[in-house]
């Protein structure tokens, strides 16, 4: 019998300075969602308070803490650590992908190094992290999206999630990714979409949005007509636009 394909192998790199414990068991499950995370090290000096929240859980989690102590300050010496064995386990030609878990915008280098290499590189981080270091990510993923109260499981697929923006903010992307695909009636198809928006914006994820899935998105933006037949491809289109009245006098 022929053997299953296995599933990529990660190196999962956490910066402990720039990273909440509160995001560890989404962190996981978000991975665990991508492949196999056979490499998992943290990078800080859990010596201080700062870190000592992710030191309570490195059991849990069978991550390996890589222990940087603050000798000087304003320089980074667990950044520095970071990437030598970054750059260490990518030249041993062992994994399908790298996991940076950091909002610092000094890996955007890291990022774009690894790459090059043909290696696939998924960044977690919150949202005010540099737009630099998300584009240089194959997929980033906003930390605030695997927080407990936002990942809670309600038992109901179709309830809300807690959203970061509302649903409308997504409308301008999907039109303009909508656009680009040629079409003679405007139907698309949603699995396209969703495509064209991984290629497009690296941190486009619905859970931004309040929706669990783009399908959920599509519909709670009130701005697109759904086309679902039986057994058919989920297809949308822009609403058309409704010429307003002008009001005579």
């Amino acid at each position: 019998m022929p053997s299953e394909a296995r599933s990529p192998r990660l190196a999962v790199l956490i910066d402990a300075d720039n990273a909440s414990a509160k995001i560890a068991d989404g962190l996981f499950e978000e991975i665990a969602k991508i492949g196999e995370a056979s490499v998992r090290r943290i990078y800080g000096d859990f010596s201080s308070a700062r870190s000592k929240s992710w030191a309570d859980i490195l059991a849990k989690h069978a991550i390996i803490p890589q222990q940087q102590f603050a000798y000087t300050t304003g320089k980074n010496a667990s950044d520095i650590t970071l990437v030598i064995d970054a750059m260490d386990l990518l030249h041993s030609g062992r994994f399908d992908g790298f996991c940076l878990v950091s909002s610092d915008s000094d890996f955007t280098r890291l990022a774009a190094r690894i790459r090059e290499q043909g290696v696939d590189v998924f960044g977690f981080g919150e949202q005010k992290t540099p737009e630099s270091f998300r584009q240089a990510c194959r997929r980033f993923v906003y930390t605030e999206n695997l927080l407990p109260s936002a990942t809670a499981d309600t038992g109901d697929e179709a309830s809300e999630i807690k959203s970061l923006q509302p649903p409308s903010a997504a409308t301008p992307i999907l039109k303009k990714v909508m656009a680009q695909m040629e079409t003679e009636d405007g139907w698309v198809r949603l699995g396209a979409v969703g495509t064209q928006l991984a290629n497009m914006a690296s941190d486009f994820d619905p859970r931004t949005y309040g929706s669990r899935k783009l399908s959920d998105l599509v519909r709670n933006t009130k701005a697109f007509e759904i086309d679902h037949q039986d057994n058919g491809p989920l297809r949308i289109r822009e609403k058309p636009k409704v010429a307003r009245k002008r009001n005579r006098k």
